[in-house]
């Protein structure tokens, strides 16, 4: 629900960032154009500006109080966009810099998440073709093979073959010199949505790609999300504080989307985490909080929400005395 104890009025006027440089472009324009509709809706005084530079000085000087950023990739999700904002006093939603740094790089990411004992899948980061091999014999196959530092699965490729390895790596090597290679884990693929604390529904991803690419993400329309998720109750409570600790360990805030996948077993897999998720028709959030009553509409409120510092009540102040 929308919280009602916040007037449209106490946002200020916001600028919601999206389109930007990166390869995920055109998926932050149509994200952004629906958000900034719903804000729009709302009576929140919100102008959607398309980033193609430096924007910041430009925020300041026009007197904005707050950003919805929807940058996706380079520049908007890495931190480089949060450390502007920061520096130049403008709250921002989503994670800040350091969360938003590590998130965006896969291989930090797991990093993390082997220090802070949370499972994921053996990997190594190659940057040289003539790695391939030992790092084939390291992990054998089959491999899912991403670039580091991109989302929306631009890049990404599974691997059956050795035959086939090079010119997977040439493929994500033409988005970053860092690539990963990551045992593939044979099973079902779910994500897990959080806002503020709450972690919201998990959705099982089903697609007849051979895993959840980029064309089944936003072109495909057999693609099925299946919520609930066919989950026993006990397992999805678990999957979902397991989804919370590893948007923790990383130290994300705000909102954002961590995905898992379970092996045959039955064990989870967190597999990376998006701190600024896709808001477009076919994105993983607004179905999340559809299934937990929240509409479009007070989702995106609630995301601007997070930039409002907490009201401190006399029975607050004291809670802790």
């Amino acid at each position: 629900m929308v919280n009602r104890n916040i007037s449209a009025a106490d946002f200020g006027k916001v600028a919601l960032l999206m389109g930007g440089t990166s390869a995920e472009r055109e998926i932050s324009l149509d994200g952004g154009q629906a958000v900034y509709t719903a804000l729009q809706r709302q009576g929140v005084d919100v102008t959607a500006i398309d980033v193609r530079g430096e924007v910041v000085c430009q925020l300041r000087q026009a007197g904005y109080d707050r950003v919805f950023n929807l940058l996706h990739g380079r520049g908007g999700e890495d931190g480089v966009m949060q450390g502007a904002l920061k520096q130049a006093g403008i709250p921002c939603t989503g994670s800040g810099v350091t969360a938003s740094a590590i998130a965006m790089s896969k291989l930090q990411t797991k990093r993390i998440w082997q220090a802070a004992a949370i499972p994921t899948p053996a990997y190594r980061c190659v940057t040289r073709a003539a790695d391939l091999t030992n790092a084939l014999g390291d992990l054998g196959l089959p491999l899912i093979i991403k670039p580091a530092h991109e989302g929306s699965s631009l890049g990404m490729s599974r691997v059956d073959s050795a035959a086939d390895l090079l010119a997977a790596w040439q493929q994500a090597a033409a988005f970053d010199p860092e690539v990963l290679l990551e045992q593939w884990v044979s099973g079902r693929e779910y994500t897990i949505a959080i806002l503020g604390r709450q972690v919201l529904p998990v959705i099982h991803l089903e697609t007849h790609h051979s895993f959840y690419d980029f064309d089944a993400k936003y072109r495909a329309n057999d693609t099925r999300y299946r919520i609930p998720c066919g989950l026993e109750s006990s397992a999805e409570e678990q999957l979902q504080q397991l989804a919370l600790s590893a948007f923790d360990a990383v130290g994300a805030e705000g909102w954002g989307r961590v995905d898992v996948m379970a092996d045959s077993a039955g064990n989870f897999w967190p597999i990376e985490i998006n701190t600024v998720p896709g808001m477009t028709s076919h994105s993983l959030v607004p179905m999340a909080a559809a299934a937990a009553g929240i509409s479009f509409d007070a989702l995106v409120w609630q995301i601007l929400a997070t930039t409002l510092a907490p009201v401190v009540t006399t029975e607050s102040a004291h809670a802790g005395d």
